[in-house]
């Protein structure tokens, strides 16, 4: 295959397409919240203004039927151009039959993208970069400092395990960072083993370790990269980090036995991120295998010890698995180390309201018992209230209210097509929004973010679903809205912390987190108290 043609942008097939087909493929939902924000049938430019974005090119493109008619939307010229950058020999036969007799594998599919002005991502990324000994300058706040000396005291002494309790904001990762590498300065040759769960966590996790040994470090180590695709080679590292994947972890161990044991056997310090995920069975075995060694420790770093917001059997069993030992935040003359934070600078001020919206979402009975006996309100409530016209409107004019305030403002959406829906209205609005998933490819989340985090004076919104409440650091953001309805005080908690990163860390000296909330449902609304909620089960019997 070539690419020497110079294709044909997907906008610019979307703009040839008849109307009838840009309302099928926006769907009923979006096109009535653009009806209902014209005041009326939302006119053919406005739609098709928002059809490049709104419309998902992948799946479009995936699927055989939807990609059919999509590509006879091509002008002939254009098809007769693709069908010979996919293998058509000479121009005598029909180009449209011979894109309809192709297989469309994935390097077809591929093709097909970049014809379309996509860029595609071909190559893996590496799985080993070295790093090697600079300065020592990576400093901690002394508030960070002190928690890391009482982290210490019970690392090596006793049962070696404890949690280290920051909030959001703080710089657990950091203060994390220095133990590792004070760790690793004094037991020469080890291993320290970074447990995270997503790929944001785990790419950040590396890329502050080399940022870290960069400053802190006293020679040569590994840092491996272990999650997704990556291949698994520890044969010749035994000083360093691997930074490992959950998922990595537990299918790994399925395939041989004998992994976990082996590098166990080369280390002798785990870090477990996001520690009140650690009581899952499988990651507790996994845990488990890497410090079967009595002298290996455990770290747990987390800004919400807990895993629920009322089960304290689950909460009391992440305790139990700790010990009991877990280190928070001290600051003399205050009782809520948040509050103290927040008075010095280190944490943003955080104005929190809610916009209650009436919507047609009426619970039966059985949404209510659904209600109460689950961990999180039911996918199929979430499904119907992402649909609800009057949620959305409410949703949009918040955007709209804030981005008269604030340069950078997060949209945390309650499913994949509502974060796309919310982009879409905004961009039909004429502001500069995006949006990313746990669908989105790992170029787009890049690029996208990358321009979130630039200095840019334009106002930008990022809506987003389930790839940003961990793992992401962005201090120029000082809104968010929080349109995902959650029970859970630890998701919440995470969405909230996104953006109260104070001036003091590069943030901003205040925040606004607007929570669009429909009645019947729960609801979280202080940051200080949520920081407090899990104290009484990590108490000392």
């Amino acid at each position: 295959m070539t690419s020497w043609s110079p294709g044909m942008s997907f906008r610019a097939v979307l703009d040839r397409a008849p109307l009838s087909y840009i309302r099928d493929r926006l769907g009923a939902d979006l096109c009535g919240l653009l009806d209902l924000i014209e005041g009326g049938a939302a006119d053919e430019d406005k739609l098709r203004a928002v059809a490049a974005s709104a419309i998902d090119h992948e799946q479009l493109l995936a699927q055989a039927d939807s990609r059919t008619s999509f590509l006879a939307l091509l002008p002939t010229n254009k098809q007769t151009e693709l069908a010979q950058r996919l293998g058509m020999a000479g121009e005598e036969q029909d180009p449209s039959a011979y894109l309809q007799s192709l297989k469309w594998t994935l390097e077809q599919r591929q093709e097909l993208l970049e014809f379309l002005g996509f860029t595609v991502d071909r190559l893996p990324a590496p799985a080993l970069l070295p790093n090697g000994d600079c300065p020592s300058d990576y400093g901690l706040f002394p508030h960070q400092r002190d928690a890391a000396a009482r982290v210490r005291e019970r690392l090596y002494d006793g049962v070696r395990r404890v949690v280290l309790h920051l909030p959001t904001g703080v710089g657990k990762t950091r203060t994390g960072m220095n133990l590792i590498c004070d760790h690793l300065r004094q037991h020469e040759p080890t291993l320290v083993v970074w447990l995270a769960h997503g790929q944001e966590l785990l790419e950040q996790a590396a890329a502050e370790f080399e940022r870290a040994w960069s400053k802190l470090g006293n020679r040569t180590v590994n840092v491996v990269r272990l999650w997704g695709s990556s291949s698994i080679r520890l044969d010749d590292v035994n000083d360093g980090i691997v930074v490992l994947g959950l998922e990595k972890a537990v299918s790994s161990a399925k395939r041989d036995d004998t992994f976990l044991r082996r590098l166990a056997a080369a280390s002798s310090l785990v870090v477990f991120d996001e520690a009140h995920q650690i009581i899952a069975p499988t990651y507790q075995r996994v845990v488990e295998d890497l410090t079967i060694d009595p002298r290996a420790s455990l770290l747990g770093l987390t800004a919400t010890p807990g895993r629920t917001w009322a089960d304290v059997a689950k909460d009391e069993e992440l305790s139990a698995f700790f010990f009991r030992q877990k280190v928070m935040l001290r600051i003399d003359g205050y009782t809520n180390p948040v509050t103290a934070l927040i008075d010095q600078g280190y944490l943003s001020r955080p104005s929190m309201r809610t916009v209650a919206s009436e919507t047609g979402l009426h619970l039966t009975d059985a949404d209510r018992h659904a209600l109460a006996d689950s961990f999180d309100i039911p996918a199929d409530i979430i499904t119907r209230l992402a649909n609800d016209e009057q949620w959305n409107l409410h949703v949009v004019r918040t955007v709209l209210d804030l981005v008269k305030r604030h340069r950078r403002i997060l949209v945390f959406a309650a499913s994949v097509d509502h974060c796309r829906l919310i982009a879409a209205v905004l961009s039909a609005l004429g502001l500069d929004a995006a949006f990313v998933t746990g669908e989105s490819s790992p170029r787009h989340r890049t690029q996208v973010i990358s321009r979130f985090k630039s200095g840019a004076r334009r106002p930008m919104i990022l809506c987003n679903y389930g790839v940003l409440t961990t793992g992401f650091d962005a201090p120029a953001a000082s809104a968010a809205v929080i349109a995902r309805p959650t029970k859970s005080l630890v998701l919440y908690s995470q969405m909230v912390g996104r953006v109260i990163r104070g001036p003091k860390a590069g943030g901003t000296p205040d925040c606004e987190i607007v929570t669009v909330v429909d009645p019947e449902l729960p609801g979280f609304g202080d940051v200080a108290e949520a920081f407090i909620n899990w104290e009484d089960v990590w108490e000392t019997a």
